[in-house]
C-alpha cells in the first residue's frame, strides 16, 4: 500500500499588524495580526492547571509583562489555515513584542513537513504523526516561567506541582485587574524571597533554594535566558544544586522551543522505552537509553517524544524490540 498523501500545506503569511486606539493607560493601543501557519495547525484550548490560560468564548486569553508594563494577549483560530492574534498594551512595540511570544510559544511558525515526510511511516510514531500531523510540543511564552515551574515539577506528581504553580502565582504573580488574568512572577520576584517563604506554598526547602538560585542567576543577568546559543546558560544552571538535565531539558523544549531537547529523565520516558527496549510492561529505561531510543529522530527528538507519548506502545512498537 502507498503511503498516504501528506495534507495540504497552508499559505504561510500575515496581514499587517492593525493598530487600533483605545483608552489611555495601560491598554492605549490594541494590535491584531492575521497568521498563515506554514504547516498543519490547530489552536491548543487546553487551559492547564496553573491558571495562566484562559479560554472564553473559544479565545484563548494570556498575560504577560515585559518590564513591568502588561500585554493583554488574545488568541482566535477563525479558519484551518488563518489564526488570529489580538494584543492590548501601552504602545505598539509592546503589543507586536506580546504577539511573538505567543507566536512562538504555540508553535504556529513551525515548518513540520520534513518531520512529516521523514517519519509519517515510523513503526513507533507513525501512526500518530499521520493521525496528528499538525501537533505541538506545549510550549511557555517566558522562558523563566518554563524554569520556574521545570523546578516545581521536580520528583513530584503533576497535580500537586500545579497547586504549588498556583500558589506562587497567587502570592507573587501580577494580575490584570481589567482582564482578570494572571502572569508568572518575574525572575526578580523570586529571587528576593526567603527559602521558608517558599517552602510554606509546599515546595520542598532544596526546590526552594534551587529555585531562588536559578532566579537570581536570571535577574542578575548572568543566565540571558532568550539569549542564543543557549547552551551557556544552560552550563550555567546546571552548576546550581538542584537542577539537572531533566530540568534543563524541560526549560530548552517548553520555554525555549529547542524541538531537539527531549527530557530523557522523565518518568513517561523512562516507561515507554523499557517497555519497548526491554519487552515487558515493568520495563524501566535509563536516562541514557531513552537518549539513544530517540536519537535517530534528530533534530526532533522532543516533537517525537510528544508523538511516542500520545500514540503509546502500539502493536508496530512492540515489534520494534522483537
Amino acid at each position: 500500500m502507498s503511503a498516504p498523501a501528506a495534507p495540504p500545506r497552508a499559505a504561510h503569511g500575515r496581514r499587517p499588524a492593525q493598530p487600533q486606539r483605545r483608552s489611555s493607560g495601560a491598554y492605549a493601543v490594541e494590535v491584531r495580526v492575521e497568521v498563515r501557519p506554514r504547516w498543519v495547525f490547530r489552536l491548543s484550548r487546553v487551559n492547564g492547571m496553573d491558571g495562566l490560560h484562559r479560554v472564553r468564548g473559544g479565545v484563548l486569553h494570556r498575560l504577560l509583562h515585559r518590564d513591568g508594563a502588561p500585554v493583554w494577549l488574545r488568541i482566535a483560530q477563525t479558519a484551518p489555515d488563518c489564526v488570529l492574534f489580538g494584543a492590548r498594551a501601552a504602545d505598539r512595540e509592546l503589543a507586536e513584542w506580546g504577539i511573538e511570544r505567543m507566536r512562538l510559544s504555540t508553535g504556529i511558525d513551525q515548518d513540520l513537513a520534513p518531520f512529516y515526510e521523514r517519519f509519517r511511516d515510523d513503526p513507533l510514531i507513525g501512526a500518530s504523526v499521520r493521525r496528528s500531523p499538525g501537533l505541538r510540543v506545549s510550549g511557555r511564552p517566558d522562558p523563566f516561567e518554563a524554569l520556574a515551574w521545570a523546578v516545581c515539577e521536580q520528583l513530584i506528581e503533576y497535580e500537586r506541582a500545579a497547586a504549588i504553580e498556583r500558589r506562587l502565582v497567587a502570592r507573587f504573580g501580577r494580575r490584570c485587574p481589567e482582564s482578570g488574568l494572571a502572569d508568572c512572577p518575574p525572575a526578580a520576584v523570586i529571587a528576593a524571597q526567603a527559602p521558608a517563604l517558599l517552602a510554606s506554598l509546599d515546595l520542598s526547602q532544596g526546590r526552594a533554594i534551587t529555585l531562588i538560585r536559578a532566579a537570581r542567576e536570571v535577574a542578575s543577568g548572568r543566565v540571558d535566558l532568550s539569549a542564543a546559543p543557549h547552551e551557556p546558560g544552560w552550563r550555567r544552571l546546571r552548576s546550581i544544586r538542584g537542577i539537572g538535565a531533566w530540568t534543563v531539558e524541560c526549560l530548552a523544549l517548553h520555554g525555549q522551543q529547542r524541538l531537539d531537547q527531549l527530557p530523557a529523565g522523565d518518568l513517561s520516558y523512562i516507561k515507554l522505552v523499557g517497555r519497548i527496549v526491554h519487552g515487558h510492561p515493568w520495563g524501566r529505561a535509563e536516562p541514557a537509553e531513552v537518549e539513544a531510543f530517540f536519537a535517530p529522530y534528530a533534530p526532533w527528538a522532543g516533537l517525537a517524544g510528544a508523538h511516542a507519548l500520545r500514540g503509546a506502545v502500539s502493536a508496530a512498537a512492540g515489534r520494534m524490540a522483537a
